[in-house]
């Protein structure tokens, strides 16, 4: 599923009504339409009801003209509140105002902060008739909003929040919420509170970063008649990850009767210290867990008893001089234990110990098969900038906030406030032209980037994974695709998905309160529940 900018969604309405002929105000019209029908099918017949239309400035403004307009005609008696002078009305929102006027239906001008207060009591004079809110809908702000909601619009919005004012009445956005900004899913001051958001031709980015699906409620993609060569035309790069791309990419890993061992591939994996080995051992139960065939640890002196009572299907490989940290003197053992296999996880819970560095950054140059960097192996390339480009075969980076911020020299709050931004910054630091590139920036909304151009959000998740070891057990999730023969892309795709599907089987059974462990356990099962292998 495609997923444009507000930038490249105004591209679309241009191209349909410049290239195709379609007048903008049927465009605005089958929005509207079209909001009215998904109101009804979630909320029933609007009949012998009211409902508040709240319009703010542009064509969202219209759209609640339109919504306004189709709810009469089915019964219900719409009350608008302008929050803008309708005289600056222009274009298709004008020519709907003349209708509304025509219609004598109700408005009033809300268009400072004194005039706000007066909402309660205009919907006092509603109730007292007996009629029910059908419906708060917002129409205030849509996807050009690029700045921080103030005054009597914050206001408003606020009021509206508090909701159906005397009782809880569904609220209703207009494409999105007023207050989100669409590209980036940043809360621009106050946001809207949304039960059901009805967006247009398209989802947007916004819809599904930083957690914002509290703020749209229930989505629906409203069809408003822009002719679908407009979309193939229009080189749209950013995707959600939905059931059906982690079912068409994971395809091939349905397994025949004949398959074993040796057919699904063997992962090396390069992670632990001491007071962290259980992050190696969650990427190797992670991996096994995903349908690798093999998995193999390389393991510290001090830590590979712990590996090996702990992570019994695994194999261990000791490494001689590496008495806790990895380091590089033991290259002439790690060198032959890469033949055979199919890919590298090297980073979790490793440290950043001077000898460990310098084999990070030796397998990062010299590798020539895929290589997953997560964690401290992230940090000390953060420390090795001049190396970045300089990839021994296809990399994928998994960082978290806090890792991005480090190796782009910024904030973390930075790179929360334009999550696809930072993904794609953080991807050019090690774009070569030579092998693909793929970064993961973890977090609500996980953001693919990669090196073809495609920007991909995940959809599976929630708020229970947030804890200690969901990271590794995400790295051997994609190790094991990639030993299954996915590309990288496809493995890093599938594989975040996959992971944050087995958590919301957890979550939806418990709660919070669930464990990285856990959540590798019930892979398996999410893989049974997208019918993706037999």
């Amino acid at each position: 599923m495609k997923l444009p900018t507000a930038l490249e969604m105004q591209n679309l309405d241009r191209s349909a009504t410049e290239e195709y002929g379609i007048p903008s105000i049927v465009l605005m019209e089958n929005a509207g339409l079209g909001t009215v029908k998904m109101i009804e099918r979630e909320l029933g017949s609007c009949e012998n009801t009211f409902a508040l239309i709240f319009v703010g400035p542009g064509n969202n403004g219209g759209d609640g003209l339109v919504i306004g307009r189709h709810l009469h005609q089915r019964g219900c008696q719409p009350v608008f509140f302008f929050l803008v002078n309708p005289d600056k009305f222009r274009g298709d929102t004008a020519v709907n105002l003349q209708i509304i006027k025509k219609l004598r239906l109700p408005f009033h001008v809300i268009d400072n902060p004194k005039r706000v207060e007066t909402i309660p009591i205009l919907l006092k004079q509603f109730e007292t008739r007996g009629l029910p809110c059908f419906a708060l809908v917002d129409a205030i702000f849509g996807i050009g909003l690029n700045r921080e909601v103030t005054g009597h619009f914050a206001d408003t919005i606020n009021l509206i929040n508090t909701s159906g004012f005397a009782h809880r009445v569904p609220i209703v956005s207009v494409d999105t919420p007023s207050g989100i900004d669409s590209d980036t899913g940043k809360v621009l001051g106050t946001c809207i509170r949304a039960d059901y958001t009805a967006t247009y031709c398209c989802a947007k980015p916004g819809h599904f970063i930083h957690g914002s699906s509290e703020w749209t409620g229930k989505l629906e993609i409203v069809d408003i008649g822009i002719p679908p060569e407009a979309i193939q035309r229009a080189g749209l790069t950013t995707e959600l990850a939905t059931i059906d791309t982690f079912k068409k990419i994971s395809r091939s890993l349905q397994r025949t009767k004949s398959a074993h061992k040796g057919t699904h591939g063997h992962l090396l994996i390069l992670a632990g210290s001491p007071g962290k080995s259980g992050a190696a051992i969650l990427t190797g139960k992670g991996a096994l867990r995903s349908g690798a065939g093999l998995v193999s640890l390389c393991a510290p002196q001090d830590l590979n008893n712990i590996f090996e009572t702990t992570l019994v299907e695994a194999m261990t490989i000791p490494l001689s001089h590496s008495t806790q940290f990895l380091s590089i003197a033991d290259w002439p053992i790690i060198e032959p234990a890469l033949q055979g296999k199919q890919a590298v996880v090297i980073g979790p819970g490793i440290g950043r110990d001077e000898q460990t560095a310098e084999l990070v950054m030796h397998i990062y140059k010299t590798v020539q098969g895929p290589v997953l960097l997560d964690a401290d192996a992230l940090n000390i390339l953060a420390e090795n900038r001049a190396d970045l480009n300089m990839p021994g075969g296809p990399r994928i980076f998994t960082p978290h906030p806090g890792e991005l911020a480090r190796l782009l020299d910024k904030s973390a709050a930075d790179i929360q406030d334009n999550r696809i931004d930072a993904a794609t910054l953080g991807l050019d630091l090690f774009r070569n032209d030579t092998h693909e590139t793929v970064l993961v920036l973890k977090g609500a909304g996980t953001i693919i980037a990669s090196s073809d151009g495609t920007t991909i959000i995940n959809t599976t998740g929630n708020p229970g994974m947030a804890t200690g070891g969901m990271g590794d057990v995400l790295c051997g999730v994609i190790g094991a695709l990639l030993c299954q023969g996915l590309s990288p892309l496809n493995a890093t795709v599938a594989g975040v998905f996959l992971h944050g599907s087995a958590g919301d089987i957890l979550y939806e059974r418990t709660g919070a309160g669930f464990t990285a462990s856990e959540v590798a356990d019930m892979i398996p099962l999410a893989v049974t529940r997208h019918s993706v292998r037999k």
